[in-house]
């Protein structure tokens, strides 16, 4: 089986790691930007190709078998030395023009970027930019992102990193549902005000119970999990809701509502692919972000 491998065609390889990943043909389709039934031809000629079965049919997708598995660790490494060369190429690239492509969270991407970004364009109109606003780990070695900008220290090998500041936050509601409920001055007036949360994701109960307020999911009375969407419920009026002072300063909506305990702030890293060190259209973008994420306001 494994000899066969080598035979197939790099494209039904690439087919066949996107189905294993997402799970299913549907957004394994999405992904590649191909059409379900082509994704499900290629898996056929993979299976027909090594003469194993390499998934199991189940009503909500699709799960590798013993030997699917076997082949995935196979593809995962074809995969990870067909990008590392194509690193290697594009990091000894001297040419200007090009794309870079950027993920970053769906509030920085929403709220932030886009200023920077047509500084950026108005700055190096040569490079295209490629924005990804996601939520999830974008792999910066399988190329899903040049550049990511990161809420955290990023740990993954062969990349590099740099920390470019901290994001203050502060506690926010919209002007229309202070002036109905009243404006607080205590902790206690404030915990008994609606707030907006995240839904599925404990990060925000995680962070209000290390500075020593012990709440559960229910004492979010609106819930949703997508950054971008959370703030504009706040802007609308359904409640208080945490928001980088960047972001929450510069919206008419809303007022901070001061606060006698701490709030933390959130780390800013930029990160891409150790092999795109020497690129210049790469460098040049990256420095560029690293000068417009200051905040001086942040210091």
């Amino acid at each position: 089986m494994d000899e066969n491998i080598g035979s197939l065609d790099w494209a039904l390889i690439q087919s066949f790691c996107a189905v294993a990943e997402q799970g299913s043909l549907s957004a394994a389709a999405r992904k590649l930007g191909l059409s379900q039934p082509t994704l499900g031809r290629h898996i056929k000629t993979i299976e027909q190709t090594l003469g194993v079965e390499l998934f199991h049919r189940k009503p909500r997708g699709l799960a590798l078998t013993h030997a699917g598995l076997e082949i995935f660790d196979h593809a995962r490494a074809m995969q990870r030395a067909a990008a590392q060369l194509h690193l290697a190429a594009e990091g000894r690239a001297e040419e200007l023009r090009g794309t870079v492509r950027i993920t970053a969270s769906l509030a920085v991407s929403h709220f932030i970027l886009p200023a920077i970004i047509a500084d950026m364009r108005r700055t190096l109109p040569e490079v295209d930019i490629e924005l990804v606003p996601s939520d999830t780990t974008e792999n910066l070695i399988f190329r899903e992102a040049d550049i990511a900008i990161r809420m955290y220290r990023p740990t993954q090998l062969d990349v590099i990193t740099r920390h470019v500041g901290d994001k203050p936050f502060g506690l926010y509601a919209a002007r229309a549902y202070l002036d109905r409920v009243g404006r607080p001055k205590t902790t206690r007036e404030i915990l008994n005000l609606d707030f907006v949360g995240l839904d599925r994701s404990d990060l925000l109960i995680r962070g209000m119970r290390d500075i020593g307020i012990n709440v559960g999911r229910e004492f979010f009375k609106v819930r949703c999990d997508d950054q971008a969407a959370l703030w504009r419920l706040v802007c609308a009026g359904c409640g208080l809701g945490a928001a980088q002072a960047s972001i929450g300063d510069a919206e008419p909506l809303v007022e901070r509502v001061p606060v006698d305990f701490d709030l933390p702030s959130l780390p800013i890293w930029l990160t891409a692919p150790d092999a795109l060190r020497s690129n210049a259209r790469i460098r040049r973008v990256w420095d560029f972000l690293a000068d417009a994420l200051v905040d001086p306001s942040d210091a």
